[in-house]
């Protein structure tokens, strides 16, 4: 694909009111900006994604992003990326605010196709609302049928938005105003209601979510000359837990409670031990499947509570390193993840060190 987005994420947001600016507060479990770079990504319409901010953005690891400086003013930014990406042979050009990180992908590809046929592609709204205008003293009412109110992302052709940009001296507060201002064409097409503009700490409130819960357990032998997994990554122990896969109970218990709050069934409905192709899967592998499930669908993790059960090896020494991996593995912050150790004083299989299990709750947010 032919086509680079761009995300403006160096604003100020002095009508947030808070320390860090907006962009890079914590919004449904990631930094708000991330919301749009995740959704550029899992489209898989754009060759690079380019973000403008003014403060330093760590642990970006996908190739196709690059971090470039912004501007005092935000068309200001909008013309640093786009000469930034001037000799790049890009034929389109999505341009959106990372103030709006609740717009589908969807919207993204019903702009793209759009672009067929023109030079612009905007979204917008329409309000319910009387609407007046003021001019000095006087207030006017206005026909509120004639009222487009746009929205981002907006997309382009390049080389006439680059051409618009370059010899543009005014502030003007998207690129669609430097198309109109310039008596171009636009095609308007429906936006989402949903993506609105984070301007102040009250709208963080808009969206409701549903919540739902799901629990998971699993228990598996110790055996020798196995190593031994769990939450993802390798304990150094004396024995391995017997399985079809590498028994990796943690990721085990965090799979069935997934898809238990998904109501989706459970572990073994998707990995039947059975089947020899499952045979010695790793875990993560397994899991990976399900967080797609999971992202299809509109959820995402609130948090995870973990039991740990066995009497050795002991949870404490490798708490930091599990709650790590699987911080990394389910992509959430560490803070969303509890892992408890416990015990059951000597009794049974588990007791005599023979055995490990697991249980996990799981929470689910999902857009009401």
């Amino acid at each position: 694909m032919s086509n680079c987005f761009i995300l403006l994420a160096a604003g100020k947001g002095k009508r947030f009111k808070s320390k860090n600016p907006k962009q890079f507060i914590n919004y449904i479990n990631k930094p708000l900006f991330m919301h749009s770079v995740d959704k550029a990504l899992k489209s898989k319409l754009f060759k690079s994604i380019i973000i403008v901010s003014n403060l330093p953005i760590k642990n970006i690891h996908d190739k196709s992003i690059k971090v470039i400086k912004g501007g005092r003013e935000r068309h200001e930014s909008s013309h640093n990326a786009l000469n930034f990406i001037k000799n790049k042979k890009f034929k389109n050009v999505f341009i959106h605010d990372a103030a709006r990180p609740n717009f589908s992908i969807k919207l993204l590809k019903r702009l793209y196709s759009g672009l067929k046929n023109n030079k612009a592609v905007v979204p917008f709204l329409r309000t319910a609302n009387s609407t007046k205008y003021k001019v000095k003293n006087k207030i006017q009412n206005l026909v509120r049928d004639n009222l487009l109110f746009t929205q981002t992302p907006q997309c382009f052709d390049f080389k006439t938005l680059y051409s618009l940009s370059k010899y543009n001296k005014e502030k003007v507060t998207d690129e669609a105003s430097l198309f109109l201002n310039n008596d171009q064409n636009i095609k308007f097409i429906k936006g989402e209601k949903n993506n609105f503009k984070i301007t102040t700490k009250s709208d963080l409130k808009k969206i409701s979510f549903r919540n739902f819960y799901g629990i998971g357990f699993d228990i598996h032998r110790l055996i020798k000359n196995k190593k031994l997994y769990l939450g993802g990554t390798k304990i150094p122990f004396h024995s391995g837990l017997q399985g079809h896969s590498d028994g990796d109970v943690i990721l085990h218990a965090i799979i069935d409670g997934l898809l238990g709050a998904m109501r989706k069934k459970d572990i073994g409905s998707l990995y039947p031990s059975n089947k020899m192709k499952f045979k010695n899967i790793r875990s993560p592998n397994m899991l990976s499947p399900i967080l797609k499930i999971l992202d299809n669908n509109g959820y995402f993790i609130n948090n995870i509570d973990i039991n740990l059960i066995c009497e050795r090896p002991k949870v404490s020494k490798y708490r930091s390193k599990i709650i790590s991996s699987l911080s990394n593995l389910l992509s959430i912050n560490k803070d969303q993840i509890n892992l408890k150790g416990k015990t059951v004083e000597k009794l049974g299989l588990i007791g005599k060190e023979k055995a490990i299990a697991c249980e996990t709750i799981v929470s689910l947010n999902c857009y009401a």
